[in-house]
């Protein structure tokens, strides 16, 4: 069965913003005065364009104003799942400076009883933690300020009042900041980013507001806004594959770094040119092949043009293959290689941050000026927004991925680069609070852009990977780029925190990996790997730890048995997801996790159930949500074959503590 997402009361909202742009929901304040909405007799409409493509309209506003700027606003609707957005645009178009310009939000008042807000926190610290919020007579602030969008909070929100709700996204990868507040009838939704802006634009300048998005639903019931938002996300916000515009399907990766019997550190820098090429034909011989061959940090030259064997944090910038370790074509023959047996290579850099600035200058073309630094304070942001500093990172990042045909490009950034935007607004002297940040986020989004279409180009992916030390870069307007290959550093550990995650992120971002082994630290080259591991590991992007040839201990079988059963489920990965437990955190261990997706259209399914460590119970009864009254399904065991039928209710045993039971489900 199909689901119909289609909502007639959003396309009839959506209609009337298009036709009165004055009820657009944006305002600003300009010159100390606010203007909401775009109304004639302060804005003069200088084009209106169309562009319509199946299922999904987009208006784009032009708007002249006091003669200064010129306004663009770009408003999109769904129209198969009822969902709009508009992002605006703000240029100068004179030969003057403008007014200026502060306080850019959007505002959005809801009508309907019992207002609740559920959602999860972000990466680091809350590690992806849910809550659920009465908003009645109540008033709540979320923000992000340290310029990863995704650490501490996250910009996602479920609005649930009335018979429905909305599902809420701010996409915008620097600063932003979200209020909910309601008198129990109606509930009003502001939100901004570029915390703290004020700021004038110098001829010619432009600068964006964050992309901001309000999906409608009509059934007040989590797990319908669940699917529905991961349905919208999946059928449009996900970058496509490939130059043929395939749909990005589940793949697993692995990185060699730990399998090279070198001194490794912080988990990377040890691959050489000869320590790749055992390891690929041994996973070759075992048949244990990947999809991805993973090249993580340490594979470049110092900015001195030195080789650096342990601190591969402390010397990023060059991104130039280090001679040493690479000489002559070595690194694109072991792409050669992965691609001739079927797979494809992926490669680290981090290019919002530099080191040894001076240096960069004297070996590598680099601007010394472009680095923005402030006296003890240990990290140098790369100033992507300067047009020229933004050529020349892209270009070296390009020959580096054309020159060794690389097919996926990872991002990482270990900065926490707002204090240092903040600390080069207020250098300049000139009241432009937030122009460092609105540049620098424009030209990483135009970034991102010119190097999907360098990886294009000669047949690579269509996409990145959204890393920023873990999952600090999951916004929306990045989602529509990247995916999380790894949506936490920290997710690298226990089973228990793997749980937790996919019972609260996998809601909001389907696509998205953690690691396959057990370990008491994160990057500890051994670890626990069984079917528990396994099974609470099976993501859309699957990341495989092991040591092929330096771990004498391997379990060959057991990595088969993981990567084989992982093919079996992943073509359910993207659909349907019913949490059927109660949420727990990553300390709590004393109870079942248990939850499945399911394809309405084949109605099939799988249900994973965890009897995790500490839980003395040994029965779990489950329910499916999507059954209805008069329908029968069947669970079957993937260990023992064991088939029950009923009408979507099963009570499940286990024998033991730290079990994990696959059931492949199906109505019959």
């Amino acid at each position: 069965m199909i689901r119909d997402y289609r909502n007639a009361a959003a396309d009839l909202k959506y209609q009337r913003l298009a036709e009165n742009p004055q009820e657009i929901p944006f305002s600003f304040v300009y010159d100390g005065r606010e203007y909401k909405g775009f109304a004639p007799e302060f804005f003069t409409l200088k084009d209106k364009r169309t562009d319509a493509e199946k299922d999904k309209e987009t208006q784009t506003f032009i708007f002249g104003f006091s003669g200064v700027l010129e306004i663009s606003v770009i408003l999109t609707h769904y129209f198969s799942h009822g969902a709009t957005e508009w992002t605006v645009w703000f240029e100068n178009v004179s030969d003057k400076n403008s007014g200026i310009i502060e306080n850019m939000k959007t505002e959005l008042v809801f009508n309907g009883k019992n207002p609740m807000l559920k959602g999860i926190l972000g990466d680091h610290v809350n590690q992806y933690s849910q809550y659920s919020l009465d908003l009645t007579g109540a008033s709540f602030d979320f923000s992000s300020d340290s310029g990863r969008a995704t650490h501490i909070n996250f910009p996602y929100f479920n609005l649930e009042y009335g018979d429905g709700g909305a599902m809420l996204a701010i996409g915008w990868a620097g600063t932003w900041n979200a209020n909910f507040s309601s008198d129990g009838e109606n509930t009003t939704y502001t939100a901004g980013s570029v915390n703290g802006m004020k700021l004038y634009l110098k001829p010619g300048e432009k600068i964006r507001t964050a992309l901001f998005a309000a999906a409608y639903y009509n059934v007040r019931n989590e797990y319908y806004a669940t699917n529905y938002w991961r349905n919208w996300f999946i059928e449009h916000n996900m970058p496509k594959a490939d130059k043929e515009g395939n749909s990005i399907q589940p793949f697993s990766t692995c990185c060699l770094a730990s399998d090279t019997g070198l001194p490794n550190s912080d988990g990377s820098i040890s691959e050489r040119y000869f320590t790749w090429k055992p390891s690929l034909e041994k996973m070759i011989e075992e048949d244990v092949k990947v999809d991805f061959r993973w090249l993580d940090a340490g594979w470049y030259s110092r900015p001195d043009g030195g080789s650096e064997e342990v601190m591969w944090g402390d010397v990023i910038g060059t991104w130039e293959l280090d001679p040493v370790k690479w000489p002559d074509k070595t690194f694109l023959e072991s792409t050669d290689f992965a691609r001739a047996n079927g797979m494809k290579t992926l490669v680290w850099f981090e290019p919002e941050r530099v080191t040894y600035p001076e240096d960069l200058e004297k070996n590598y073309g680099y601007n010394a000026e472009w680095a923005i630094r402030i006296d003890g304070v240990a990290a140098i942001s790369n100033n992507i927004g300067v047009p020229e500093c933004l050529e020349w990172t892209t270009e070296r990042i390009c020959k580096m991925l054309r020159e060794n045909k690389v097919e996926m490009y990872r991002e990482d950034n270990n900065c926490n680069a707002a204090v240092l935007w903040k600390f080069l607004d207020d250098k300049e002297g000139e009241n432009r609070k937030g122009i460092t940040e609105c540049k620098f986020i424009a030209g990483h989004y135009k970034m991102w852009d010119d190097i999907i279409a360098c990886t294009l180009s000669y047949g690579g992916c269509g996409f990145v990977d959204s890393c920023a030390s873990g999952g600090g870069r999951n916004d929306l307007e990045s989602m529509r780029r990247g995916v999380p290959l790894l949506r936490s550093d920290s997710d690298r550990k226990s089973s228990s925190l793997r749980l937790s995650m996919t019972t609260a992120f996998n809601k909001w971002i389907p696509f998205c990996g953690a690691n396959t082994k057990e370990k008491l630290e994160e990057l500890a080259p051994t670890g626990t790997s069984d079917p528990y591991v396994w099974r609470a590991s099976y993501l859309p992007s699957l990341n495989v730890d092991s040591q092929f040839v330096q771990d004498p201990d391997q379990d060959f079988g057991m990595l088969r048995f993981g990567l084989k059963e992982w093919k079996e489920v992943s073509p359910y990965l993207l659909k349907e997801f019913y949490v059927l437990t109660p949420w727990h955190r990553e300390n709590d261990t004393n109870d079942f996790t248990a939850y499945c997706y399911f394809d309405p259209e084949t109605e099939k399914g799988v249900l994973f159930a965890f009897r995790q460590e500490s839980c003395v119970r040994n029965k779990l009864r489950v329910s499916l949500p999507f059954a209805h009254a008069g329908e029968k399904y069947s669970f079957t065991d993937k260990d023992s074959g064991e088939k029950i039928v009923s009408d979507g209710k099963a009570e499940l045993y286990f024998e033991n503590p730290r079990m994990a039971r696959l059931l492949w489900i199906e109505r019959v």
